[in-house]
């Protein structure tokens, strides 16, 4: 079992300074693209390039988000770093619960804080899973929703980053990241990415997962649960590891589902922060070190 200790929080993210071109690229993009709904977001504290030490409210200060359309009626959120943009899209799959989610908008604000452009697509046509309904209705749910259609519905939304980026003349694969049911989704879109899309992906305690695919997965995956998730047992992401030496798993002892987006207790929401600073860390060291 991998140990949390595997990674540091000392190892935080460098967020890069861009040099003028690059910054007018970025923010012809923004604001081409996200024109409404203004947040402010409060983080912790980040290093920036010379070890020159800022706040988080400070460096990116705005996070634009909108909602956009894509394809053929797709709905999403986009969010948007104002003044920390790496020009880097990060598309993010939700649980569930759907991308109207607090919980789920809540991290996208926050990974938008650190500077990307975060892409949360509607997976589930307007019919998420909510709260009240009888659970033994949930596999009828899942089975209405079609594997094949959602598939199409991320690489729909892909394709949209990717163009959007591209048009204001930025070249750069994308990073994905999924709790829980997006979780299983990022396995199996990493597997099918023939139109090399993705740089990187990040797992959190996937579910529905097919532990074969990963060795058709060529990029570096990223695989976070707790060990006492009964809905995603340790065992099947080692069987991931073993099939695709690209992946790494950290686990975090003691903890179950959901604990990194949706943390219920003080001890939990300390986890859910080492988790995000491990995710920023890896997202940081492929898709801007490493292009």
């Amino acid at each position: 079992m991998a140990a949390k200790t595997a990674y540091s929080r000392k190892n935080s993210a460098v967020v890069q300074k861009s040099n003028l071109e690059r910054w007018n690229m970025q923010r012809q993009w923004s604001s081409a693209v996200c024109k409404s709904n203004k947040l402010r977001v409060c983080c912790r504290e980040v290093k920036v390039e010379e070890s020159t030490s800022v706040r988080d409210d400070e460096a990116c200060e705005l996070v634009n988000g909108t909602e956009v359309s894509i394809g053929d009626g797709i709905r999403a959120y986009l969010f948007t770093a104002v003044k920390n943009n790496n020009a880097t899209g990060i598309l993010l799959l939700s649980d569930i619960f759907g991308f109207e989610d607090s919980a789920t908008r809540d991290f996208a604000y926050r990974v938008a804080c650190t500077g990307y452009n975060v892409l949360v697509p509607d997976l589930f046509n307007g019919d998420p899973w909510t709260k009240d309904r009888p659970n033994a209705l949930l596999q009828q749910w899942i089975t209405k929703h079609q594997s094949e259609r959602i598939a199409k519905t991320i690489f729909a939304s892909a394709n949209w980053m990717v163009n959007e980026l591209a048009a204001v003349g930025i070249s750069r694969k994308v990073g994905i990241i999924g709790f829980c049911y997006g979780g299983g989704r990022v396995i199996d879109i990493l597997a099918q990415d023939e139109g090399n899309y993705f740089g990187s992906g990040v797992s959190f305690y996937g579910t529905r997962i097919d532990s074969s695919v990963a060795t058709n997965i060529n990029v570096p995956l990223l695989l976070i649960t707790g060990d006492n998730d009964a809905l995603c047992p340790i065992s099947l992401f080692e069987d991931i590891t073993k099939r695709n030496k690209q992946s790494k798993m950290v686990v975090f002892p003691g903890r179950g589902h959901s604990f990194a987006h949706r943390p219920q207790t003080p001890e939990e929401d300390e986890d859910a922060e080492e988790a995000f600073m491990i995710m920023r860390n890896w997202l940081y060291n492929d898709l801007l070190t490493n292009t």
